[in-house]
C-alpha cells in the first residue's frame, strides 16, 4: 500500500468525473489511497447562509458520487475533503505530500471554448508534485486508454524526472514507452536541414539512447521506442499520443529559465490533447 495519495480535484462536473476515473485506476495499481477534494466558497457572502447551506449540500453530493465512481473503477482505498477555500488553494494544500494531482479540463462555471479552465491551469502551472490533466474519457465504443506511455525528451537534465515518471508508469501498466525527441522546439523551414539530417538525427538518436540507457537499466521489462523528429515537439507527441495511455513532458523545456513556470511544449499539449496528460515538474 503506497503512503502518498493521489489528490483530486471534484466538483460534480463531466470533466471531474474523468479525472476520478483514471485516478482510480491508478490508485487502484499503485496500491496508493484516493483523497477526493472539493472546495466551497461563497464569495463573501458568509458561511451561514442559506445559499453556502446548498453549496455545502453540493459539495456532499458531488463527493459521495466521486467515491462511488471510483469503486466502479476498482478496489481503492477512497477519502473526502471538503473546505471553505478556493479550489487552487485546496489543491495546493496538498502539493507537497500528493504521489499526484489529477484534474479534468475544466470544472462547472468554466467557459467551455479551446482553453483549459483556470483552476487546471493555475495548478499545472504551479504545483511541485506531478500534475496529470485528464480531458475526456473514452466512451462505449470508442478506443481505451491502453497504448503506449508517450514521453517528450529534450536530451538535457530538465526531463530527467519527466523520464523517471513514464518508466515508472510504463511498468506499472506493463506498457510500452515511446520515447520522443525533436532536435528543434520551432517549425524549421521546408527543406532546410535535409541534406545534413541523416547525421543529425544519428547523432541525435544516440544522444537519446545516452539519456535513457539508466532508466532501461532500471526498468529492463519495458519496450521503448526511439523517435527522433526535425521540430515540433508538441505537434508530434500529439501525432506519436494517438491511442497512448498517457503522455508525460516535464514542466519547462531545453533552455527555459528557472523562473518560468511553464514550457511552450507542456502548455502547447494543454491545449489540445484528448489523451491523459502528466506534466512533472522540471528540478
Amino acid at each position: 500500500m503506497g503512503s502518498s495519495p493521489i489528490v483530486v480535484g471534484v466538483d460534480g462536473s463531466a470533466s471531474s468525473r474523468d479525472a476520478v476515473r483514471w485516478a482510480a485506476g491508478e490508485a487502484s495499481v499503485r496500491g496508493d489511497p484516493l483523497l477526493l477534494v472539493s472546495s466551497v466558497t461563497t464569495g463573501g457572502i458568509g458561511m451561514a447562509s442559506p445559499f453556502a447551506d446548498d453549496l455545502r449540500v453540493s459539495g456532499e453530493s458531488a463527493l459521495q458520487d466521486a467515491v462511488e465512481l471510483a469503486a466502479e473503477v476498482g478496489r481503492v482505498d477512497a477519502s473526502t475533503e471538503m473546505v471553505a477555500l478556493t479550489p487552487v488553494q485546496a489543491l495546493m494544500n496538498h502539493e507537497g505530500t500528493a504521489r499526484m494531482i489529477v484534474l479534468g479540463t475544466r470544472g462547472l462555471g468554466e467557459f467551455t471554448g479551446g482553453l483549459i479552465g483556470s483552476v487546471t491551469s493555475a495548478i499545472v502551472h504551479h504545483a511541485a508534485c506531478p500534475v496529470v490533466v485528464v480531458a475526456g474519457w473514452p466512451r462505449p465504443g470508442e478506443p481505451a486508454f491502453d497504448g503506449p506511455v508517450v514521453v517528450g525528451v529534450d536530451g538535457t537534465e530538465t526531463s530527467e524526472p519527466a523520464v523517471a515518471a513514464a518508466f515508472d508508469e510504463a511498468t506499472l501498466h506493463g506498457a510500452d514507452l515511446v520515447a520522443l525527441h525533436a532536435w528543434s522546439d520551432r517549425a524549421l523551414p521546408e527543406g532546410s536541414v535535409a541534406d545534413t539530417w541523416t547525421d543529425i538525427a544519428a547523432a541525435e538518436q544516440h544522444l537519446l539512447a545516452e539519456r535513457l540507457a539508466p532508466w532501461r537499466e532500471k526498468h529492463p521489462s519495458v519496450s521503448v521506442k526511439q523517435v527522433i523528429v526535425q521540430d515540433r515537439p508538441a505537434r508530434n507527441l500529439l501525432m506519436r499520443g494517438a491511442g497512448a495511455r498517457l503522455i508525460v513532458v516535464g514542466s519547462r523545456g531545453r533552455g527555459g529559465f528557472h523562473g518560468m513556470t511553464l514550457g511552450s511544449t507542456s502548455a502547447a499539449l494543454l491545449r489540445s490533447t484528448t489523451i491523459p496528460l502528466m506534466v512533472v515538474r522540471s528540478h
